[in-house]
């Protein structure tokens, strides 16, 4: 091939993956529809919804019951709730209400219902996360397991092809190389659970080699050899990669970079909460990103919303806790 057909060739190609870039830039959402239409076919997961007091609580909820997604268990206190179903012409007549005199109160009967056997998933209201939380790792009465309880986001980012799983951006503020061996290993899950047929982890760093004055360069290299060692499992993992390099396969040529995962990552894990936490929102605010929000770990999925998700990431968050409630019945 001379050099001008070689231009050309290239031209092609870009115009080609322009052409696929423009078709998800006009296509909000899409993921996040494929992914709710798939879960309406399955049966409803029956869902603890945690003090679900304010108008978009509660809507989430109650719409993501009409999409087939969840049996919600609203659970709060009752007159609060009534009233903001009456408020917004909400209509919560078909869901069981389960009265808690306020949200402390309510993150505790929730789980307190999982551990009855009568919710497989547990979903945020309008109440702190840190409430919901302490509830769901107290030791006494909460839903501790034996792995480490991490938060992934579900990312329907504009432009790329795939969703992206981002860990951990909510829960882990400094977490430890054993923590980020069940950081991992959740994330892992959750791809799987999400039907992604070859699972691609790239451990996120500033940079791409090995640098002792980095400390997380050096946990990636170690977490790289544990997948080796089989001590992670489930996925083909790579690290440390910069964020270019993981998901930009122009950027991992150019770097020389021969591995799986670079240029072709669908599942990032983060050095630190601080970064994860900034990926997350540069993301949104910046690419228009949506982020369905989910916490594992514990004996069931955490559907972990924001108030200013949209209705649609709401139900995202209920469609992933779905599968993976369903991937949990699965292997029991």
């Amino acid at each position: 091939m001379n050099a001008v057909n070689a231009v050309n060739a290239v031209n092609a190609v870009n115009a080609v993956n322009a052409d696929h870039r423009r078709r998800l830039l006009n296509a909000p959402h899409e993921k996040y529809r494929r992914l709710i239409e798939y879960c309406a076919s399955m049966p409803p997961t029956p869902t603890a919804v945690a003090h679900p007091c304010d108008r978009s609580a509660l809507e989430g909820a109650v719409e993501a019951a009409r999409a087939g997604l969840i049996e919600p268990l609203l659970v709060g206190p009752e007159a609060r709730i009534r009233e903001t179903a009456r408020t917004h012409g909400i209509d919560i007549a078909p869901y069981p209400l389960i009265d808690a005199p306020h949200s402390e109160g309510a993150a505790a009967r929730a789980v307190l219902l999982v551990r009855e056997g009568r919710a497989q998933a547990l979903m945020k209201g309008s109440l702190h996360t840190d409430e919901l939380m302490s509830a769901v790792v107290s030791r006494e009465a909460g839903l501790r397991t034996g792995r480490r309880v991490s938060h992934c986001f579900v990312m329907d980012v504009p432009g790329h092809a795939n969703a992206l799983i981002l860990t951990d951006a909510a829960i882990n503020i400094a977490p430890t190389l054993m923590d980020k061996v069940d950081i991992l290993q959740n994330a892992i899950d959750l791809a799987h659970a999400l039907r992604i047929e070859e699972v691609r982890v790239a451990i996120l760093s500033a940079m791409e080699t090995v640098n002792p004055k980095v400390p997380s360069t050096i946990e990636a290299a170690a977490l790289c050899k544990m997948v080796d060692r089989r001590q992670i499992v489930g996925a083909l993992v790579d690290g440390p990669l910069a964020l270019d390099n993981a998901i930009d396969m122009e950027a991992a040529r150019i770097k020389q970079i021969d591995s799986p995962v670079a240029g072709r990552a669908n599942v990032l894990l983060l050095p630190d909460l601080e970064a994860g936490n900034m990926l997350a929102k540069s993301l949104s605010f910046l690419a228009g990103a949506d982020a369905a929000g989910i916490v594992l770990g514990a004996r069931v999925p955490i559907i972990l919303t924001s108030r200013a998700d949209s209705l649609t990431t709401r139900m995202a968050s209920c469609a992933v806790a779905a599968l993976v409630a369903a991937a949990r019945r699965n292997t029991v």
